[in-house]
Parts: structure tokens; sequence; C-alpha cells
């Protein structure tokens, strides 16, 4: 199973990016899939989780400004990113739990993407 993280970059304040996570490999099943981030000299922190319910949940910090979404038939998830800030400035990990076998969970990060916002 591999993770491919993509749509990070460099913008301004007050900009938009809109980041991307494939799953793919032998996927039996998806569970929750997640956006972690970590900037220079923190701990990586959890931003965003897409339930396989279809429920969200987001870090305070981003509330009102970032939207996580699926696409459950392509294994992606995605991370709607805007009105960011230079303190959005992080590498963003996806971290996806699934299944590759009945009762085989795990979770499995992506590379990471780098996201810089200037002032």
């Amino acid at each position: 199973v591999q993770l491919q993280a993509s749509g990070g970059g460099l913008v301004q304040a007050g900009g938009s990016l809109r980041l991307s996570c494939v799953a793919s490999g032998s996927i039996f099943s998806i569970n929750d899939m997640n956006w972690y981030r970590q900037a220079p000299g923190k701990q990586r922190e959890l931003v965003a989780t897409s339930t396989s319910g279809g429920g969200t949940n987001y870090a305070d910090s981003v509330k009102g400004r970032f939207t996580t979404s699926r696409d459950n038939a392509k294994n992606t998830v995605y991370l709607q990113m805007n009105s960011l800030k230079p303190e959005d400035t992080a590498v963003y990990y996806c971290n996806v739990y699934l299944a590759v076998g009945a009762g085989n969970w795990r979770r499995y990060w992506g590379q990471g993407t780098l996201v810089t916002v200037s002032s």
C-alpha cells in the first residue's frame, strides 16, 4: 500500500491550495482518512479527519477555513485550504486507516507535501 500526497506549494497569505492523497495497492477497505501537519520545530498535529460514515472533524485552528472530502471510488482524500495564514506553513501528511485483507487493519502515512504561506 502506498499513499501519494500532492498539491503543496508556495502561496501568499489569504490564498488557497488543494491537497490530494491517493491510496493505492491491495486495499480491502478504508476507514478514516486524516490530514496532519508538522511545522518546523513543532510536533505533528491532526488537522482534519474524514470518517467512513461521512463525518468530518477539524482542529480549532483551521475550522471555517479548511474542508476535507473524500472520493471512496478513487481511494482519495482532499484538503481544501482557504484563507491561508503564515502559521499554516508546514509539511502536510495524509494518514489512512485501512485494511489489506479482512480484519487486517493498520495506519499508513503519506510522504508529506510542503505548504508555505508567505506574509
